[in-house]
């Protein structure tokens, strides 16, 4: 598998609500985009999931009942009570194993890069994990790497995100058609036997994205007073639109999805329906617009009104 490309790019400055700061193509001052990941969870079904997490936080408390002595010094009804309460239930979750496959997940891709860069594995790789990247470059054979974790911004929905890869690729489609240029590929570490629709509108948003080159316009996060002055800085619309490149010869028919359920040994590959993916997306952008109408419920007024009385 031939590499070209693969230098990630600095991470994106982000606010205190974990979205991405970026300067508009058209200049200004920083703005920040709704992260692509939270812009399609509109449409998810999320009971199963808070019903997860409730019980990740009643396994992690019973753990730890010194979090509970805290909770009992708190109103949940409190302003001030609740930030505390919500990091403690965190804590309880992560204690319960809540985050274990999300850590397993990123740990395999970051093994996949090694892969994909034809370099030996770390030293004290597991076997399970050697197993699984021997299942992942088995099954990615026919792809060549053209670009790992990059950036886009997508102005038209105002959102940002990273994509995994940007894969090229020779050969059939889904329905047997012959096809050949770039494909958004993500790698899923864990089931995705619910989530067809929730990949399919991810892919479609990255496939028409911008890359936004975050270094022309360089920040410290950590450094408070540079990072203030960086978000009050005006950036000229010349200069801002450097920042920005097109995702040329990028499929917005097809996505690629590589399934590698942590442990497994197994990987499989999958086609994404862009299309129906972003007709999603564009449906999710009606439903977070129509959450922000006002005025759904007006005031009573009662008595005579002034027409009447005159």
């Amino acid at each position: 598998m031939k590499i070209i490309d693969l230098t990630p790019e600095p991470t994106v400055p982000r606010d205190g609500w974990d979205r991405p700061l970026v300067i508009p193509k058209q200049g200004g001052r920083p703005v920040a985009l709704t992260r692509t990941t939270t812009f399609i969870d509109c449409l998810e079904d999320k009971a199963a999931l808070s019903d997860w997490k409730c019980r990740m936080t009643l396994a992690g408390a019973a753990r730890r009942p010194d979090l509970l002595d805290v909770v009992r010094q708190l109103d949940p009804n409190e302003r001030e009570d609740i930030r505390r309460l919500n990091q403690l239930a965190a804590q309880a979750a992560e204690i319960a194993g809540a985050n274990v496959k999300r850590e397993k997940g990123t740990h395999l891709h970051k093994l996949s890069e090694y892969v994909d860069a034809g370099r030996p594995l770390p030293a004290g790789t597991s076997a399970v994990d050697q197993r699984d990247m021997g299942a992942y470059l088995m099954e990615t054979a026919d792809f060549t790497v053209r670009a790992v974790e990059r950036f886009v911004a997508v102005p038209e929905l105002r959102t940002g995100g990273t994509f995994d890869r940007l894969l090229e690729y020779e050969g059939p489609d889904p329905d047997g058609n012959h096809v050949s240029g770039l494909f958004i590929g993500d790698l899923k570490t864990g089931s995705i036997e619910y989530n067809a629709l929730k990949m399919a509108m991810q892919l479609a948003v990255y496939s028409r994205g911008e890359v936004y080159d975050y270094g022309r316009f360089p920040v410290d996060p950590a450094d408070r007073k540079a990072f203030i002055a960086w978000k009050k800085r005006e950036v000229p619309a010349a200069e801002a639109a450097q920042a920005y490149a097109p995702l040329e010869g990028v499929s917005r028919k097809w996505g690629i999805v590589i399934s590698l359920p942590a442990g497994s040994g197994e990987c499989t590959l999958h086609w994404a329906d862009l299309e129906i993916g972003w007709a999603a997306a564009c449906l999710a952008l009606d439903v977070r617009t129509t959450r922000s109408v006002k005025g759904a419920l007006r005031p009573w007024v009662s008595g005579v009104t002034g027409s009447k009385a005159a």
